[in-house]
């Protein structure tokens, strides 16, 4: 049987769950070990037989990606999905959000070329509204779109920016990422046990990233939430190159490989002091350098 054209809707290992243009589901396995599925990638599959094997297929090659968001920490690379045109991050009133891992989402989704739109959620809670507006006072002033709803009531809102778009949607644990979903896409749960039921991945099927169709042509690719968001194999400059608001003085400091840091001269550190660049945007990448374990790579540079 010839091979026909798909997108990947769910992937687990050396498995997938694949939806023929035609909207038929196949679970398929990869074949070969230099293949790797993801959320969103456009494949080839070729179906199995009729019989026992009905319902399934071989993905027998995966199209060239446009992009693709990916987290990593130890050198262990996670991509997440393929194929976007947006990154949706989700934060919350409450529970607390960390302003850092958006500024490391923002990094990858800067690199990738994808625009990004940031939803407070839950802003019926309005003792913690003021608070977490504050904490995105920084990005707004970015020119990141910030969108307010309470995905369990009113997602109205958020529509207009999914119109059309293939939407990946991240954050952090507890910032109602299900509830959302739910909320969007209302048979989410009858979906939830159709990819568990066709990949038998049981608790695992809870922790991979799904697409879901919210309308034609509009799709949001859920992800799992995350505790923290790791950039092992980006450097210093490149971190820098995901705040977009640092630019505009590339190359105006003194040491040609400024670590932005501590370094006399730096064009970064005196922006800040005249609160050109937000000083907490400043002080969120020199963390994450120091975490990364990138400071002292920086400063052998000079």
């Amino acid at each position: 049987m010839s091979a026909l054209p798909a997108t990947v809707v769910a992937a687990f290992g050396r498995e997938c769950l694949a939806r023929l243009d035609g909207g038929e589901l196949l679970r398929c396995q990869v074949r070969g070990r230099e293949l790797q599925a993801v959320c969103g990638d456009r494949v080839q599959v070729v179906p199995n037989a009729e019989g026992r094997d009905a319902g399934s297929g071989v993905v027998e090659a995966i199209a060239p990606r446009s992009n693709e968001f990916a987290r990593a920490a130890q050198h262990r690379k996670k991509t997440l999905a393929a194929n976007l045109t947006q990154v949706v991050i989700l934060v919350a009133c409450e529970p607390s959000f960390s302003d850092e891992i958006i500024c490391r989402m923002l990094v990858l989704a800067e690199h990738a070329g994808l625009p990004v739109i940031l939803v407070l959620n839950k802003v019926d809670l309005l003792d913690h509204r003021e608070r977490a507006l504050a904490l995105l006072l920084p990005f707004r002033g970015l020119g990141y779109p910030l969108v307010e709803l309470s995905g369990r009531s009113d997602v109205e809102p958020l529509l207009p920016y999914l119109a059309g778009q293939r939407s990946l949607l991240t954050g952090q644990s507890g910032m109602g990422k299900s509830t959302l979903v739910k909320s969007l896409v209302p048979d989410a749960e009858v979906r939830i046990r159709e990819i568990s039921h066709f990949l038998d991945a049981g608790k695992q099927s809870t922790t991979g990233s799904r697409l879901y169709t919210v309308a034609p042509g509009s799709e949001i690719i859920d992800t799992p939430g995350v505790a923290d968001f790791g950039l092992a194999g980006f450097d210093a400059p490149a971190i820098a190159a995901g705040f977009r608001e640092f630019d505009a003085y590339r190359g105006q400091c003194r040491f040609q490989n400024c670590s932005h840091l501590v370094e006399p001269g730096c064009a970064l550190l005196a922006a800040a002091e005249r609160n050109d660049i937000h000083p907490r945007r400043l002080a969120l990448f020199q963390r994450i350098v120091r975490a990364e374990g990138l400071a002292a790579a920086a400063a052998g540079r000079r």
